[in-house]
């Protein structure tokens, strides 16, 4: 059970205490509720403090913690927010099944990270106690990122330092990409079906998403020629290497078509290459932005994927005026991203362990992979793989027609097993019943436990 699930559990044990209680009667002290409650010190205190913001109890310093007098307390009625505040922008069903992850105890079948067996966590705590004993980690850096590491990120795209952003993860380099580029209003493409992330960075940005349908070679470009004749968008949003959730990767042809189609419109493709580091079979294909000479290309990258879910970096590599903005954006969003943080993932790119745990990676998430992909063939034969990814973390899997993805989701979640509803990765009505499978979180134990799971509620 996760800190905060023990946290809630003991807020709902002493909210049951103070409801049978009277006003300005006193709680007992933390150290009696913890024995009670079998429950940390800080357990404890954390739970009154969920108390206290509730107006439920009231701390005096020296004293102790009283409950307090509800009825002369008012109801809040926050009912004028939702007239001042207007339409909500994003999707809050979507960002909620984004960052959700269930508990420890349910199976993770759909998970954007890495399982902790398969971070390099050592390396990260040597790193991170390096990082803390510098001055560096404590002092100023521009807001574009420290000019150390914006080296070490430019290189493998062969670009001037200059043109790196470093933000606080790849989400936050959608966001920043989106909001530059287009104004409030103005209308987006995005493949479909898709990453969802992309759909709420654009929402965040009040853009209005188009879809443009996408196959086992990625963005149909004949399609996507189309969509940009009819709505005059300047943005497309794409992953052309290891999609989510289908892990395709663009075909070299499309790849050509795709360049010469925004330069005739006058286009930025945001390349969102969350994956770069976690090829499988084979290296990664190039970046859409190495055949790009005059800036249409703007490519997102991560740390928190190949790292740790925990080091919330990434960059955004942008050339010319639209750089500038970006970098410019920055500065009025937080004066950058935590020096400490830089360092940490600075050091981790110099060191010898990076290219090690990269070349672990690669045979881990193989051996992961397959064992999805042979659980679901033998043991699920009506759930088919679309395609075998080369890359990634997922798994696009079609379903036979008639099936709630739904109703299916929200069983195999009360079943201790947690997949991706195939709905959310479409920003209008999907096709066919699909779900997403993922493979970087749970060990091939975990994956043949989580598909026979699936399969008793398939059949049921």
């Amino acid at each position: 059970m996760t800190d905060d699930n023990r946290v809630a559990d003991v807020a709902r044990s002493l909210r049951a205490l103070v409801d049978a209680a009277s006003p300005g009667d006193r709680l007992p002290g933390v150290r009696e509720l913890s024995r009670r409650y079998r429950a940390s010190a800080v357990t404890v205190t954390a739970a009154v403090g969920q108390l206290a913001t509730a107006g439920l109890v009231r701390a005096e310093p020296g004293r102790g913690t009283f409950v307090t007098d509800r009825a002369a307390r008012p109801e809040p009625d926050y009912a004028w927010q939702t007239g001042a505040l207007g339409p909500a922008r994003v999707d809050a069903d979507r960002a909620a099944r984004l960052g959700g992850y269930g508990s420890p105890d349910h199976v993770p079948l759909s998970w954007g990270y890495l399982a902790p067996e398969l971070l390099p966590q050592e390396d990260l705590r040597r790193l991170g106690a390096r990082a803390v004993r510098s001055t560096r980690a404590w002092a100023m850096t521009p807001p574009a990122g420290s000019p150390d590491l914006r080296r070490v990120l430019a290189a493998p795209y062969r670009v001037d330092p200059q043109d790196v952003l470093v933000v606080p993860g790849g989400q936050a380099g959608l966001v920043v990409a989106l909001r530059t580029l287009a104004e409030p209003g103005d209308t987006v493409l995005t493949e479909s079906p898709g990453y969802p992330g992309a759909l709420l960075a654009a929402q965040s940005a009040g853009l209005h998403v188009v879809s443009v349908p996408a196959d086992a070679e990625g963005v149909r470009v004949d399609l996507l020629a189309d969509a940009l004749e009819r709505t005059r968008a300047r943005v497309v949003v794409l992953q052309p290497s290891y999609a989510n959730p289908t892990g395709a990767v663009l075909g070299a042809d499309r790849r050509r078509e795709l360049l010469d189609l925004v330069v005739r419109h006058g286009a930025f493709v945001v390349e969102d290459d969350w994956a770069r580091h976690l090829a499988i079979d084979g290296p990664a294909p190039a970046p859409l932005l190495a055949d790009d000479a005059h800036g249409h290309v703007v490519t997102v990258t991560t740390l928190s994927k190949p790292a740790s879910p925990g080091l919330r970096l990434g960059a955004v590599v942008a050339r010319g005026p639209a750089g500038q903005r970006m970098r410019a954006a920055r500065t009025a969003d937080d004066l950058g991203v935590a020096p400490v943080v830089q360092e940490v993932a600075h050091g981790l790119l110099t060191s010898a362990a990076w290219p090690r745990h990269v070349r672990r990676l690669r045979t881990e998430l193989a051996t992961r992979r397959d064992a999805l992909v042979d659980a679901l063939r033998t043991t699920l034969p009506e759930a088919r793989v679309t395609t075998v990814p080369r890359g990634g973390l997922h798994l696009w899997v079609r379903l036979d027609h008639g099936v709630d993805t739904r109703a299916l989701t929200a069983a195999a979640d009360a079943a201790g097993v947690l997949v991706g509803d195939g709905r959310h990765f479409y920003v209008d009505e999907p096709p066919a019943p699909h779900l997403r499978l993922s493979f970087g979180a749970a060990s091939p134990a975990q994956i043949a436990e989580g598909v026979r799971a699936l399969g008793g509620l398939l059949r049921a």
